[in-house]
């Protein structure tokens, strides 16, 4: 059995092409897949998080809205860019978007990808302390959000507050019990991979990794998946990890499948730098008739080694058509790999 969602980056572009023309229809269309998912089956509705860009942005608002209209489906990130975050201010949002979603949220978090802007993070009024980078300030953020979400008390209270207090010192508000168990890291290397084992948070692997050799993605991806887990054993934590990866995947079920990625079957790993100096190994997408997907997912080590699929889904295609992939995933490759 393996939980399947899906992965929405929430593009927009006003061009005549495009169902998606601006972030009202992307936010709304973003509610909307997710309620037809929850309807199709499916089992997770998660969005990714960017900033100076024509997708979506601060996810929170988006992650209540769709935690009011569903009753069951996870609802997620993947992943929210840390250095950006007040860990705070964070740790307040996620817990009232948790509680109003009935404890349904599974949020990533990373340090995020290659940006629009130059340091864009120091426009939200974060710069790195001296002699650290990026990196670094994103999972001290990490950190500090982690422990929030633990829900202890850490701020001396007013001695003449304007409300009663409980007794001893006060945490933020409102806490959501059970949310720092919800919290992924989206890792690309093996070293990150293991930092987050360590410190007990679940792990999601993307559509890319850096690389640490010339071998296949899938097999790069889950030697990280396996570090991950030594590290998570290593650690002693109590409760067992949850492993996501994402893939675009396309059942060529219909005419208009075959018409948008009849030529994605012939896709394939490549190499390339999404950073000076930093080389990453890009996953395939996979199209194809049912038997032939059937047989090229069976052979993904990556996944056979996750609990949960994300499909990226194509969301300037409009609701009716990524809903038409979900469910043909979920009906026609599903059953025969044994996922449900």
């Amino acid at each position: 059995m393996k939980k399947i969602g899906f992965l929405s980056f929430g593009h927009w572009t006003p061009s005549p092409h495009s169902q998606t023309r601006s972030a009202g229809d992307a936010l709304l269309q973003s509610l909307e897949l997710a309620v037809a998912a929850e309807e199709l089956g499916a089992d997770g509705a998660y969005f990714r998080v960017h900033h100076f860009a024509r997708q979506l942005a601060s996810p929170f608002p988006l992650l209540a809205a769709i935690g009011a209209r569903t009753r069951r489906i996870e609802i997620g990130t993947a992943v929210i860019d840390m250095r950006y975050e007040n860990p705070l201010y964070m740790a307040e949002d996620a817990g009232a978007a948790d509680l109003i979603a009935g404890g349904r949220l599974q949020l990533g978090i990373s340090r995020g990808s290659p940006e629009q802007v130059i340091e864009g993070y120091r426009h939200f009024g974060y710069v790195p302390a001296e002699g650290q980078t990026d990196a670094d300030m994103a999972r001290g953020h990490a950190e500090v959000f982690l422990d929030l979400l633990r829900g202890e008390g850490f701020a001396h209270p007013n001695p003449r507050p304007m409300f009663a207090n409980p007794p001893g010192l006060l945490r933020l508000e409102p806490h959501s019990e059970g949310l720092r168990e919800r919290i992924w890291w989206g890792a690309a290397t093996t070293p990150t991979a293991r930092w987050a084992g360590t410190l007990g948070m679940n792990l999601q692997s993307s559509t890319l990794v850096m690389a640490e050799s010339q071998k296949p993605f899938h097999i790069q991806q889950a030697e990280q998946i396996e570090a991950f887990r030594a590290a998570w054993r290593e650690a002693g934590h109590s409760r067992s990890p949850r492993v996501s990866v994402s893939r675009s995947i396309f059942p060529l079920v219909s005419d208009m499948d075959r018409a948008y990625f009849g030529r994605d079957g012939q896709s394939e790993d490549h190499f390339g730098y999404i950073e000076p100096g930093k080389q990453a190994v890009f996953g395939r997408s996979y199209a194809a008739e049912p038997d032939r997907l059937i047989d090229e997912l069976r052979a993904d080590a990556a996944i056979a080694a996750a609990d949960t699929l994300l499909l990226t889904v194509p969301n300037q295609l409009g609701v009716d058509y990524n809903a038409h992939v979900i469910e043909a995933v979920l009906t026609h490759i599903a059953p025969a790999l044994g996922w449900r």
